[in-house]
C-alpha cells in the first residue's frame, strides 16, 4: 500500500496533508480505497461548512460498501473537489492526488500534529 511520507494519517484511513498555505487537502487512503474496491459515488460537505476531527463529513460508496468519510482534523471547508461527483474514480486512480475530498482552513495546528505519523499508519494496516 503506498502511503506518502508527506501526509498525516487517520486511524478512520483519511490522509491530511499540510499545504504551504497553511490550508490542509484531506482525502481517503490508499488502503482504504482499495478495500472498498471500485467507488461509484462521494458525498461531502459544501464549502464554507465547518468539519469537527473525528466526526463524518461525507459518504463514500463503492460496488461493495458504504462507508462514512470522518475529518481528521476541524475547521472550515474552503474547497471541494467538485470534479468526483462525476468522476468518484478518481480516487481509486489517485487517492493522494486528483482525488482529494476536501481543503480545509484548520482550527487547530495541534489536531493536525496528533494524527499518526506515516510510520505510524503503515503499522496499523500492516
Amino acid at each position: 500500500m503506498n502511503v506518502p511520507s508527506d501526509c498525516r494519517y487517520a486511524k478512520s484511513h483519511e490522509w491530511a496533508k499540510l499545504l504551504p498555505d497553511g490550508h490542509v487537502l484531506v482525502g481517503i487512503t490508499d488502503y482504504a480505497q482499495n478495500s472498498l474496491g471500485d467507488i461509484t459515488y462521494v458525498q461531502g460537505p459544501k464549502a464554507g461548512a465547518t468539519v469537527r476531527a473525528g466526526e463524518v463529513f461525507g459518504v463514500v460508496e463503492s460496488v461493495k460498501a458504504a462507508s462514512d468519510l470522518y475529518s481528521p482534523i476541524g475547521g472550515t471547508v474552503v474547497a471541494v473537489n467538485d470534479a468526483l461527483g462525476a468522476a468518484p474514480e478518481t480516487v481509486n486512480q489517485a487517492p493522494y492526488g486528483a482525488g482529494w475530498m476536501l481543503k480545509v482552513k484548520p482550527a487547530a495546528a495541534a489536531e493536525f500534529a496528533a494524527l499518526l505519523s506515516p510510520e505510524e499508519y503503515a503499522k496499523q494496516i500492516a
